[in-house]
Formats: structure tokens, C-alpha cells, sequence
């Protein structure tokens, strides 16, 4: 009698996969559900779960090696650029008049790096459908939560929620955190075959944005939208265009609020708040052209407004906080990573490059309009970001599940 054959227990692996599962349940659907009543979710949680999948990446053993990864990493350019923007804002404390609150933000935005890369080297090349299952599941709860907020809160488009003291508005950043992670989750369910599900999550984020404050975040789903439809019809043009723009917008800040403020004094009147604004950009780039070169210095954009060193009516966007800090080094480093990071953006999987280029382009548009440029929660909110393409991109080996023949093959038993 043939004795039925046993597999053999691997603890050391069952440990593993349980860490990994439990960081993937913090970061896929913990994390977007506290985001929406608990101002500091994101920064708290991030860390946590990200130290779980490489806590189970090292007890297995499968997490990429080091070198190989580092190699690719320092022979990318938008990496290269990248470490030019960091060694240049570290050059700018030496002129900057927030010493030590420069030193502070430049050692979090470092943190923030390190934490992403060891969540890239983490995250194993073959991700478990099941684990990836979890993020749309996630993104559709806090939805709801979302949804159940803006209903029980206040109406359409009114004042920010006034939750626990916070004076931020809570919600505004679990909204941000849904308008960007919705992108992977479409691209997964998409590239999974389920484009009906894919569909009825896109339509359940965009209720939760229409009942909840602000126009901000529908705005900026409206356009993700707009480049994931382009895209998805030119595939080829979508990335070279979007790449494109966002590039020669933080190239040409200093020359846009000369552009925009005739534009916004016709159609909404010269003493509009927004035309006053630019009016004050214009007022900047004038009156210290050598700055534009130089800049400021790091957090002087932020710090600024509060010793005259900035009107407080001065623009509270990437592309002035941009130049102001870091001038024309920081800018152009700025720019050509961004534009090699979309134009490789999801190259070794055709069907993610319209979920990317959506999360690229809502996120670009949530940095213009006025988050700014080196706020740590929307940061690691980004951060975030990245980790989920990749993990989704990681979950794409396997494109067709094999068919189990009705036939036994000839000569079984």
C-alpha cells in the first residue's frame, strides 16, 4: 500500500508569510481606512508595516539581494538625479536663515528614502495574489468610511470636518491617500481581467470625494482620469506627453505667474486672493534674480511666511517652493527625475503604464494646487505610492491561470 506523501513544515516560512500578510492587511487596508479619521495615520503606520515586510523578508529569505538592486538603482537616472536634488538641498543649509528646522526636514526626507528602499528590497519578485487582493478590498472600505464621513459631517463641497482638534482637516489626507492608491488598485483588478471591479472602485472613491470637503482631491481624480483614458488609447504618447508637461512646468515656475496672473485678474478679477498670490510670485522673482539660481535655502518657503521673509499671501505650490528654496539646480534636478521616473513607469508591464501615468498626474496636480513640496505626511504618502506599483508590477508574472484538463494523461493511475 503506497503510504500518502507528507509536505514537510517549514516554520521559519510560515512565519514569514504571516508577517508579510499582516504588513500587507496594515498597509493595504488599515492604513487607507485610519487615514480618513486619524490626522497622522500615514506617518505612523507606514513605518510599521513596511519594518514587517522586511522583518519576513529576512526570516525567508526572499527579498532581492542587495547589490544587484543597488547596481540598478545608482545606473538609473532618475535616481542619480534624484541623489543630486538630496546632496543639493543638504548644500543649501549652509545659506538658509532655519539652520536647525532645515537640518530636521532634510534628515526626515532622507528617512523617508531609506524607509522606501527597504520596502522596494523587501517586497518579494513574486507577489502573491492574495496579498495583492487586499488593496482594492482595502481602498473599497475606506471608501465607505470616507463616504460615511462627508454624509454624516457636513454637505457637498462645505467647510472641513472638524474632527479631534484638528485644525488640518483630517480627512483631506485620507482622501489624498484614496485619489492615489485607487491607481494601482484599477491596474491590478485590470490586469487581473476584472474590469468591472476595476470600474465600480474607480465609482466608489469618486462618491467618497463628491460628499466630502473640498474640490482639491475630485479635481485631481478628474485628471488622473483624463491620463489613464489617454493613455490607455496612446500608450506610446501618454508617458512622453505627461513627462513633458510636468517637466517644463517646475522648469518654467519663475515665468509662470507672469502667464497665469493677466489670465486669472480677466477671468476672476485683480484682487481675486489667487491673482494677489501671483501678484506676490511676481514680486519674488523680480526683486532677487541672483536667488533664482541659489535659492533660499531649504525651508525657507514654509518658515518664511512667519519672519517677513514671504508674504502670507505667498503661493503655497510645488512650483514656487520649489525655486524659492532650492533655485535653478534644485528645480532642473527636480525636473529631469521626474520626467525619467514617468518615462519608465511601468515599462516591464504595458497593462500598468495607465494606472501610473493616472497616479503620476493626480499627484503632480495635488503638488501644484497647493500641498507643497516637503510636507513629510504626503511624502511618505507618495512613498506609499511607489511601493504599491511596485508590488503590483511584482504580482504580474503570471498573466493566465492554467486550465486543469477532464482527461487523465495516459499511463496514470
Amino acid at each position: 500500500m503506497a503510504r500518502a506523501s507528507t509536505s514537510s513544515v517549514d516554520p521559519a516560512s510560515d512565519a514569514a508569510a504571516l508577517l508579510r500578510r499582516v504588513g500587507f492587511i496594515g498597509l493595504f487596508v488599515v492604513m487607507p481606512v485610519a487615514a480618513q479619521f486619524a490626522r497622522r495615520a500615514v506617518v505612523v503606520l507606514a513605518p510599521i508595516a513596511i519594518a514587517l515586510l522586511v522583518l519576513a523578508s529576512i526570516v525567508d529569505g526572499k527579498s532581492r539581494p542587495v547589490r544587484p538592486a543597488s547596481t540598478r538603482l545608482l545606473r538609473s537616472p532618475a535616481f542619480l538625479a534624484g541623489c543630486l536634488f538630496i546632496l543639493w538641498a543638504a548644500l543649501s543649509l549652509v545659506w538658509t536663515p532655519f539652520l536647525d528646522l532645515a537640518t530636521e526636514r532634510l534628515l526626515n526626507l532622507v528617512a523617508t528614502l531609506l524607509m522606501t528602499m527597504a520596502g522596494y528590497l523587501a517586497l518579494p519578485d513574486r507577489m502573491r495574489s492574495a496579498n495583492l487582493y487586499l488593496l482594492p478590498v482595502g481602498l473599497a472600505a475606506a471608501a465607505l468610511v470616507a463616504i460615511g464621513l462627508g454624509l454624516t459631517g457636513q454637505g457637498l463641497f462645505g467647510q472641513r470636518l472638524a474632527r479631534i482638534g484638528d485644525d488640518e482637516g483630517i480627512l483631506d489626507r485620507g482622501l489624498i491617500l484614496l485619489v492615489l492608491l485607487v491607481w494601482p488598485a484599477v491596474a491590478w483588478l485590470r490586469s487581473r481581467g476584472r474590469d468591472g471591479e476595476a470600474l465600480g472602485l474607480a465609482v466608489l472613491v469618486s462618491l467618497a470625494l463628491i460628499v466630502s470637503p473640498g474640490p482639491t482631491t475630485l479635481v485631481a481624480l478628474a485628471v488622473g482620469a483624463l491620463a489613464f483614458a489617454f493613455t490607455a488609447f496612446r500608450p506610446n504618447q501618454g508617458p512622453r506627453i505627461l513627462a513633458l508637461v510636468a517637466a517644463a512646468l517646475l522648469v518654467l515656475g519663475p515665468v509662470l505667474p507672469f502667464i497665469a496672473r493677466p489670465i486669472g485678474a480677466w477671468l476672476f478679477g485683480g484682487r481675486s486672493p489667487g491673482v494677489l498670490s501671483l501678484k506676490a510670485w511676481q514680486a519674488i522673482v523680480t526683486s532677487e534674480p541672483f536667488r533664482l539660481v541659489t535659492g533660499h535655502g531649504f525651508e525657507t518657503a514654509l518658515r518664511g511666511r512667519y519672519v517677513n521673509l514671504l508674504p502670507m499671501n505667498a503661493p503655497r505650490t510645488l512650483l514656487f517652493e520649489l525655486w524659492y528654496e532650492l533655485g535653478l539646480v534644485g528645480a532642473f534636478a527636480a525636473a529631469f527625475a521626474l520626467h525619467a521616473a514617468i518615462r519608465r513607469a511601468g515599462r516591464e508591464a504595458s497593462v500598468l503604464v495607465p494606472g501610473a501615468m493616472a497616479a503620476f498626474a493626480a499627484a503632480f496636480l495635488i503638488a501644484c494646487v497647493g500641498v507643497g513640496m516637503m510636507v513629510m505626511w504626503w511624502l511618505t504618502t507618495l512613498a506609499l505610492a511607489v511601493l504599491v506599483f511596485v508590488a503590483v508590477e511584482r504580482g504580474q508574472f503570471r498573466t493566465r491561470r492554467p486550465k486543469a484538463s477532464l482527461l487523465r494523461p495516459a499511463g496514470s493511475a
